[in-house]
């Protein structure tokens, strides 16, 4: 095993798939928090830098110059208490950039990828989703662990359209850090930026069926135990013009194709553009 600056260790077994790596916590990092509170301007400055108005991502320049600053904003997470948080909604943008934060180091460590999926391997016995982790609180844990013990059960649905998975087909990475006070916004926002993408929502009106992307199936539990619940929920969210048409009965849900390709930005640059 080997131990880095930033108190990474690096499981040997799966090394032909890709290392298991937990960030251990550092104590002196719990001055990001405040009044139950936590200090995410550190990721914010790194979004803004390396994420564009497209949610594409700089992975080439962030691993080369900034990899470490990421590292080091993990380790403040992992030294937070989440249960000290002052509210739901610091809960909830505490564990959304835990969460989008890993992924994006999971891809650094591995970079040059096509794929986050490339990091999957039955015959190696290792998958990113579980094997990637974060010591928080003493805790081992996963992307999963967080995604599915956490915070899926905070009971809002929303969070589906805020954390990424590093490929084209899943919702926008935003140019800034999700923040407790602003995160209802915010999630609305990232709700109705996923709806208003043709390759993730699309009507048929002649035919009358709604093509939705995968993540309301695979999730299809937290939107609605009916397909109209499921679809009444996407109209909330969804254009306008689409959202009496999501309301009407007899409509038939079929499902997009997912692009798992890695959401990398194509031309270097992110511009100034405000997120």
């Amino acid at each position: 095993m080997i131990f880095s600056s930033v108190q990474r260790l690096v499981a040997l077994g799966p090394a032909l798939a890709g290392a298991g790596l937990a960030v251990a916590p550092s104590p002196a990092a719990a001055g990001i928090v405040s009044e139950g509170k936590v200090d995410h301007s550190a990721y914010d400055v790194l979004l803004k830098s390396y994420v564009d108005q497209s949610g594409m991502v700089d992975y080439q320049r962030w691993k080369q110059d900034d990899a470490a600053a990421l590292k080091r904003y993990l380790d403040d997470l992992a030294a937070v208490d989440p249960d000290q948080l002052s509210n739901r909604n610091q809960k909830l943008a505490y564990w959304i950039n835990l969460y989008n934060a890993l992924t994006i180091d999971a891809v650094l460590h591995f970079y040059p990828i096509q794929s986050i999926k490339d990091k999957v391997s039955v015959l190696f016995g290792y998958n990113v989703w579980d094997d990637y982790k974060i010591t928080v609180g003493g805790r081992q844990l996963s992307l999963n662990d967080i995604e599915h013990k956490i915070l899926r059960k905070l009971g809002e649905p929303r969070i589906h359209f805020a954390i990424v998975c590093a490929s084209k087909s899943c919702p926008r990475l935003r140019r800034e850090a999700y923040s407790g006070d602003r995160l209802d916004q915010q999630l609305t926002r990232s709700s109705r930026d996923f709806f208003a993408a043709p390759d993730h929502l699309r009507v048929e009106r002649q035919s009358r069926i709604v093509y939705l992307s995968p993540i309301l199936d695979w999730f299809g539990e937290d939107f609605g135990v009916t397909d109209a619940k499921k679809l009444d929920f996407v109209a909330s969210f969804a254009p306008e013009e689409l959202r009496d048409v999501l309301r009407q009965q007899g409509l038939e849900i079929k499902y997009l194709d997912y692009d798992w390709s890695l959401n990398q930005e194509e031309k270097t640059g992110t511009g100034s553009e405000s997120p």
